[in-house]
């Protein structure tokens, strides 16, 4: 193996290199031979008699590297103005979607920079400064930012609301469970994909509602209430008012203290009666979430954690052995703490006081 001077290498390999060069020094002082230096430091002879001249002409500074052949087309000054067109976007450059490909990085680069860069150059710069390909997130365009933020009526605003009156933050969501597995990946051998088989002809869903509870100095709790959802003519497939309502108390009653809810802009959730329970009992304070804004919701999270681990690839040959599975992802997912702090750590949000 050659070992070059810094050519083609990064500053630590450099480093090693002349690490092994200096070492070499060392058995030209002692008068080993060449052979031998070259066995021990598991490099070519040609090498190390190249060193050796080297070394005899100008000592060891003859064997220390001398950096890199020529400066790299791309060094941080340059990248820091490629990086900034970069998260402009694509759409600000011209292209019809918002998608970063290498031919598309390259052709920023000669337009920013005035450098040409091989695909391959293009893929190591960008690796090198922390960049990697990654599958984007969706989220709405309708969506009011206002409203996430610090601004009043935002989040973080219910957070200290919720600290202060030193009552739980507790974010609600339901989701409906069906016969029909979630597919996850699956090793299988190339070319040949695998096949789930489910029951075609069920019809059974799993209704839930969960709600995750947050407290700084508290242990985060998870309760549920699944529902069997009925496929006839005139049978309610989701939750009433009172369903909630039910809910809420039974969250009341286990968390023992007072409650901020967070949920969306169902209509159950924007009912009467929900609304006149709310003004009637001062330990509960409902907040909606913003539009558009499902990323905001822990349970979410929840949702994601029971497709991946209970109903992904499996086929359930009934309804009942669908609920069962259900209740016991959820109370696996309840002696689990740190799963649902996890999912409130995916919103951007936090429990340190304000």
């Amino acid at each position: 193996m050659r070992y070059a001077q810094g050519g083609g290498l990064r500053p630590h390999e450099q480093v090693a290199r002349e690490r092994v060069r200096l070492l070499a020094a060392e058995g030209f002082e002692q008068g080993r031979k060449n052979a031998t230096i070259a066995r021990d430091l598991r490099v070519g002879v040609r090498s190390v008699e190249r060193w050796k001249r080297s070394w005899r002409e100008k000592g060891l500074d003859g064997l220390r590297c001398s950096g890199p052949a020529r400066r790299p087309k791309a060094g941080p000054q340059e990248f820091a103005m490629l990086e900034r067109e970069l998260l402009r976007g694509t759409v600000f450059h011209g292209w019809p979607d918002e998608r970063w490909t290498l031919s598309r990085v390259r052709i920023l680069a000669v337009e920013t920079l005035g450098v040409w860069l091989s695909v391959h150059a293009v893929w190591d710069l960008l690796r090198r400064r922390r960049w990697s390909c990654q599958q984007p997130a969706r989220r709405a365009v309708e969506r009011d930012e206002a409203a996430v933020g610090l601004g009043e009526g935002g989040l973080a605003v219910r957070k200290a609301t919720a600290a202060a009156l030193g009552a739980w933050l507790v974010f609600e969501d339901e989701a409906a469970v069906s016969m029909t597995s979630h597919r996850g990946r699956t090793w299988a051998p190339r070319g040949h994909t695998p096949v789930v088989r489910f029951n075609g002809a069920s019809r059974g869903r799993v209704t839930m509602a969960a709600l995750t509870c947050y407290k700084h100095g508290e242990r985060s709790r998870l309760i549920y209430r699944p529902r069997n959802q009925g496929h006839h003519r005139g049978d309610h497939r989701g939750f009433t008012w009172q369903d909630y309502r039910d809910l809420i108390v039974r969250a009341h009653i286990q968390l023992k203290g007072p409650i901020v809810l967070i949920w969306d802009n169902l209509n159950v959730h924007r009912s009467t009666g929900i609304r006149e329970y709310a003004a009637g009992h001062d330990w509960l304070t409902i907040v909606q979430l913003p539009t558009y804004s499902p990323d905001l919701n822990p349970v979410e999270g929840i949702w994601s954690l029971l497709r991946r681990a209970v109903t992904a690839n499996t086929v359930f040959a009934d309804r009942d052995q669908l609920a069962r599975a259900i209740r016991s992802g959820m109370r696996s997912i309840q002696r689990t703490p740190h799963l649902i702090d996890g999912c409130l750590a995916s919103t951007g949000l936090s429990l340190t006081p304000p």
